[in-house]
């Protein structure tokens, strides 16, 4: 049971495609679904970057009623990238459900105008949330499908670089809108609204869809790497399947138990800004610190996992993370600490994020990619999610300080045995 230490010889049905060039080049399809993710997080991270500090100062919520409510952000999402894997897998068109995906988000954003109260905003959340849930396990699915499993973390780091270079630009405009707008907050909705409708007509127009009398998703994918002709549909009991294999349990348990320890984002940085004494005119840019550091690591990080070992630069990753709980809690606060924690903040997820679903290219046939991704991120979601709603609660009784403590002693906790349950039957890293 390992994460794919290393890219394993090529095997039958496993999604190999032809070798394409040059090593260095990705799948066009990979790029266009990099575009659509960019502009999609623009808009997404416009809201996320805003929404901590507009429920906490302007709706006047309580860490609990914050933990809630970014719990149901998550763990919505978590719940409905089964579905979503599943059904991509049975109707065997991976773009038509990352299309109903992203469009059910971008209807969503307007409706946060007018979402003013616990109930109606985690509806609207869960809402946003389903169509993530949707689209994501699809999508990774057409990235790794259009991949050779040799250069999985490449190709899902150049995604996950080009997702981020959405991240960092949404931040950013955010701030811009709240020093320009009278009214702020209803601007950078208005506005994220405007940018992820942009995102499913690039999808739409530019992602291939489904060959006439084939199974491929676009024109990049590897010969074969769907169902043949004639073939029943994917059953959900041949999917759930996948977790009689040793090594795709083992990775999806792993991942859910780092997960139980992962304090979401929105935490880290509202505790950073009461740690570093952070004005809140300057608290939307934080997340732009992350998303710069993951930007710049996302693609060396990939290829080095594909290089030295996933399950090295996996468990790497959330070292470092265990290395940013350590500064918010002890180290001084000085103008340094902001970035050095936003440094270690942003190499975890560029060692982490796209690692993960790469290490599914040997694990998982290519009629079930997508609902093997959907498997393994459904476990690290849901993970979360419960972190989210202790973490909220540890904070309201007991204060942030505690809340991190423990969070950083489990983390140290799972992390080892993770290490343990991951480790190559051979010995090797």
């Amino acid at each position: 049971m390992y994460l794919t230490d290393r890219s394993a010889p090529p095997k039958a049905g496993a999604g190999q495609g032809p070798r394409r060039g040059p090593g260095r080049k990705v799948a066009p399809v990979v790029l266009v679904l990099g575009t659509v993710s960019l502009i999609t997080d623009i808009s997404s991270e416009m809201v996320t970057a805003v929404l901590p500090l507009y429920l906490v100062t302007t709706l006047g919520f309580s860490p609990l009623g914050f933990g809630t409510l970014d719990g149901v952000y998550n763990g919505v999402s978590a719940l409905v990238q089964l579905t979503g894997g599943h059904l991509a897998d049975r109707i065997r068109n991976h773009k038509l459900l990352a299309g109903l995906g992203y469009g059910l988000s971008a209807l969503c954003k307007p409706l946060l105008l007018l979402a003013g109260s616990i109930g109606t905003l985690g509806a609207v959340l869960a809402l946003e949330r389903t169509g993530k849930g949707l689209r994501t396990a699809p999508r990774d699915a057409m990235i790794s499908l259009s991949t050779p499993a040799a250069k999985q973390g490449r190709a899902f780091g150049v995604h996950r670089a080009m997702d981020t270079t959405g991240a960092m630009l949404g931040p950013l405009a955010a701030f811009l809108i709240l020093r320009a707008a009278v009214d702020g907050y209803d601007a950078v909705f208005g506005v994220s609204a405007c940018v992820a409708a942009l995102g499913v007509l690039v999808l739409v127009l530019f992602v291939p869809g489904r060959k006439r009398g084939g199974t491929s998703e676009d024109a990049s994918t590897p010969a074969g790497a769907g169902l043949p002709q004639g073939k029943q549909p994917v059953r959900l009991r041949e999917a759930l399947a996948l977790l009689r294999v040793p090594r795709m349990r083992a990775l999806a348990g792993c991942a859910a138990l780092l997960g139980l320890t992962t304090v979401s984002d929105a935490f880290v940085y509202l505790l950073l800004q009461r740690r570093a004494g952070i004005g809140e005119e300057w608290f939307p840019l934080l997340p732009l610190g992350t998303a710069a550091v993951f930007l710049l690591l996302a693609v060396p990080f990939g290829a080095l996992a594909d290089r030295i070992g996933r399950r090295t630069v996996f468990l790497a990753g959330h070292a470092v993370l265990l290395a940013a709980y350590a500064l918010l809690l002890w180290a001084p606060a000085t103008s340094a600490l902001p970035v050095l924690v936003l440094a270690l903040h942003g190499t975890f997820y560029a060692a982490t994020d796209g690692v993960l679903p790469a290490a599914l290219a040997d694990i998982v046939p290519s009629h079930l990619r997508a609902s093997g991704l959907a498997i393994v991120g459904t476990s690290q979601a849901l993970a979360r999610f419960c972190c989210s709603l202790a973490f909220g609660a540890a904070w309201t009784l007991w204060g942030d300080g505690p809340a991190l403590a423990g969070s950083a002693i489990g983390l140290l906790c799972c992390a080892l045995v993770a290490s343990m349950v991951l480790r190559p039957a051979d010995g090797t890293r």
